[in-house]
């Protein structure tokens, strides 16, 4: 029976953060309740559809998922288990804001089955913390990290974020070495992306928002490697660092392109070489499910050399990048066939390196990847 990854957007937070672009309405929480309710009618309509795939990872993002009562978050995993075949999943993340999380919702995690959090961190500046617009302190993280090791988990990630408004190098090496003194598993660390909609967007096209310059971010970036690797984390993943086997199971499903399903809104969906997503609209949502229809607003038939450069731009985000006879088994086609002048002029200009039965990025390349993804692109 073949994994799939099962995806749960929650879009209710507290308060929106500047840079945020993702699907979140602060202050509906009186809409919790009917959500919960529509994301198990989501499931009912793939109970069929998935009786032939085991679910090995779910993941429950935002939003800020732990906003919402713990009782939904139990309810949402209990169903799963009685429509899905869920009884072998191995990774279940939740994403947690440290101002949301408390003793009970721990409590309840655990006994749904939750067994990595992935905590929005950000910074360990309380200054920096507050210009971004997170509603949690220093303290607070400190807080709540205490707690989810008091009620024993052992898998934990950290978000991390570095290239914020007049943050210096030191600033951000800081943050680094206050977050691995605590010993996380997994830290996830990256760099501010302006996204239109945005307060922060809009900020910077007024001339109000002072970002480092582009040296000063690439400095940020590879000296943040180069202490979260002495410090014993693998850096698996152009943004993402572990110890070993701690690595995320359900991002490295999206990473090559293994199947996965989205539940709720915007969540996305990629599954027998369709790609499709939910709607952003809640009343939309629900009445589509209401109707037993899937609320989806793009569908996309994924043709083969799509489906190969997705494969090949997904695989090389990873640091071991793409190995030719896995592209061969999934494609039946060899991989310097297709895509062989692009790698060797990416080899002679030393963005990609090949090194045994494995082409990469290399370094330069980690700088430069999107140069070398557009070209992949049919």
């Amino acid at each position: 029976m073949k994994d799939i990854g099962i995806y749960i957007h929650i879009p209710f937070c507290q308060s929106k953060c500047y840079y945020c672009d993702f699907c979140s309405f602060p202050g509906t929480l009186d809409n919790a309740d009917k959500y919960i309710s529509f994301i198990k009618k989501e499931i009912d309509m793939y109970e069929e559809e998935l009786k032939d795939y085991n679910v090995g990872t779910i993941f429950i993002g935002g939003g800020t998922p732990t906003v919402i009562d713990g009782k939904y978050v139990y309810e949402i995993m209990e169903y799963i288990h009685k429509k899905l075949n869920a009884d072998r999943v191995k990774e279940v993340t939740i994403e947690a804001n440290p101002k949301t999380l408390d003793q009970n919702k721990l409590q309840i995690y655990k006994i749904a089955g939750i067994n990595r959090i992935s905590v929005g961190v950000q910074s360990m500046n309380d200054a920096m913390l507050k210009k971004i617009g997170r509603i949690h302190t220093v303290e607070d993280f400190i807080h709540t990290y205490k707690l989810i090791r008091k009620y024993e988990f052992n898998n934990v990630s950290f978000d991390l974020m570095f290239n914020l408004p007049e943050q210096t190098l030191e600033d951000s090496i800081r943050t680094l070495e206050l977050a691995t003194e605590l010993q996380p598993e997994h830290i996830s660390y990256y760099s501010l992306k302006l996204e239109e909609g945005t307060f922060f967007y809009d900020k910077y096209i007024n001339n109000q928002l002072a970002l480092p310059d582009e040296d000063i971010e690439r400095d940020m970036y590879h000296e943040g490697i180069n202490l979260l690797m002495k410090k014993g984390y693998c850096h698996y993943e152009i943004s993402n660092f572990a110890k070993k086997g701690w690595e995320s199971k359900h991002n490295i499903i999206y990473w090559k392109c293994e199947p996965y399903i989205g539940l709720g809104l915007s969540a996305h969906s990629y599954f027998k070489s369709n790609r499709y997503g939910n709607t952003e609209n809640m009343n939309f949502y629900f009445e589509q499910v209401s109707n037993k229809r899937l609320a989806i607003e793009e569908k996309e038939f994924i043709e083969k050399d799509m489906e190969m450069a997705e494969y090949l731009i997904l695989g090389l985000r990873l640091i071991e990048g793409i190995n030719f006879k896995s592209f061969e088994d999934k494609f039946n086609i060899n991989i310097k066939e297709v895509y062989g002048k692009t790698i060797n002029k990416f080899i002679k200009e030393g963005l990609l390196e090949e090194s045994k039965g494995n082409i990469k990025l290399t370094l330069k390349g980690l700088d430069l990847c999107n140069i070398v993804f557009m070209e992949i692109l049919p």
